[in-house]
């Protein structure tokens, strides 16, 4: 059964496309990784939108489903989020936003605190509160981005620092750096690291693994995992096959057809010539629909052997030809039956064995950046 959930502020005649989101494929990817950490719990990272998905949709499936622990970045994701989840715990990934406790007090936003400058401020802000003063601790051990030193977690974690906290953490937390990449050691170090500042607090709930975390030695799971990216179908085991479902499908309209000859150029700055004749479809999508420009594909990138950009078409893979422009793109037709392909027909993007990892390294990014920047312009549709 499909269920359509558009945009408000684009009717489906003025789509640049369909986006399909699989909420039954999302929810079973959280399952499967349930399954995988138990007797550890299990999370959902929501933010960017659900990585683009659509956040109150993604949290609706995943809270039915049974997940009633969710992690975004910002705090109006999490006051997003509240408001379809009355009963989830949502914590706030990105720390205590200045001079915004008041807002994660009043939606029972848990914060991940960070910093003794923001332990502060949640202590003063719980003074005036009725509120446990709910929040995790982030602690540092390698990212370098956010969260206390082991030295600055170590000294809270002392008998006279932890009675004077104020609130009872419900949480310590680190992140990995390089879990995508099993054999670097720089996981092992984190593992002994978070472990040894876990051993000061063996009465807090402890949370390590993200995505790639969970596949990594079990001493990484801890109490709670977090995956983000692979509850959206993206592959936590780089290099082996992807474990998790297909979640997204992107399907964009063949706007016009023409014949171009050899020695003709396509797009912006004659980038790319025809090696003889070609037909050339040009698609409705471009960059402001979140399709990264790094999807162009011009001579030299073509000549070099590189992987390039491609859309499945009437079944079958063509290779982008030209500049992705704003809200464009040019796409090789040429070994395409002449009659099996028109204007109107759907060119896919995403999905249907163009998976997002694939995708991300046509364009020289990641499937994290493909997901996350998908555009307003799409007619979404969700599957249940």
């Amino acid at each position: 059964m499909l269920e359509e959930v558009r945009n408000p502020a684009v009717s489906p005649e003025r789509a640049s496309g369909v986006l399909e989101i699989n909420l039954e494929g999302l929810v079973a990817n959280w399952r499967q990784l349930r399954k995988r950490v138990a007797p550890a719990a299990c999370a959902a990272v929501v933010k960017a939108d659900a990585y683009g998905t659509g956040l109150t949709e993604a949290g609706k499936a995943l809270a039915a489903a049974g997940c009633d622990t969710f992690f975004v970045a910002v705090p109006s994701e999490g006051v997003a989020l509240r408001a379809k989840c009355p009963s989830a715990t949502i914590y706030v990934l990105n720390g205590l936003a200045m001079g915004l406790a008041e807002l994660y007090l009043a939606h029972r936003l848990r914060p991940v605190l960070g910093s003794l400058a923001e332990i502060r401020e949640w202590q003063a802000a719980l003074g005036a509160a009725d509120n446990d003063g709910s929040a995790a601790l982030h602690v540092d051990t390698g990212m370098n981005r956010l969260g206390l030193s082991l030295a600055e977690f170590a000294s809270l974690m002392s008998a006279s620092s932890k009675a004077a906290l104020g609130f009872a953490p419900s949480l310590v937390m680190s992140h990995f750096v390089m879990a995508d990449n099993p054999d670097h050691p720089l996981n092992a170090r984190q593992i002994r690291d978070f472990a040894q500042a876990r051993a000061l607090c063996p009465d807090i709930p402890a949370s390590l693994a993200n995505s790639s975390g969970i596949f990594l030695a079990r001493d990484a799971r801890h109490d709670l995992a977090r995956p983000g990216y692979a509850l959206f179908g993206g592959n936590p085991t780089p290099g082996r096959e992807n474990p998790m479902r297909d979640v997204v499908t992107l399907k964009v309209p063949i706007v016009q057809l023409r014949v171009i000859q050899n020695g003709e150029t396509v797009g912006y700055d004659a980038q790319w010539t025809a090696p003889g004749q070609r037909r050339i479809a040009t698609l409705s999508a471009g960059y402001a629909d979140g399709y990264p420009r790094g999807g162009t594909v011009t001579d030299a990138r073509r000549e070099s052997g590189a992987p390039i950009a491609e859309a499945i078409i009437a079944g079958k893979r063509c290779p982008f030809a030209g500049r992705v422009s704003m809200d464009l793109i040019t796409v090789d037709v040429t070994g395409l039956p002449e009659d099996a392909v028109k204007p109107g027909d759907p060119a896919i993007l995403i999905g249907e064995g163009l998976s997002l990892d694939e995708v991300g390294q046509r364009a020289d990014t990641i499937g994290y950046e493909i997901l996350t920047r998908l555009g307003r312009r799409f007619e979404r549709v969700y599957r249940r």
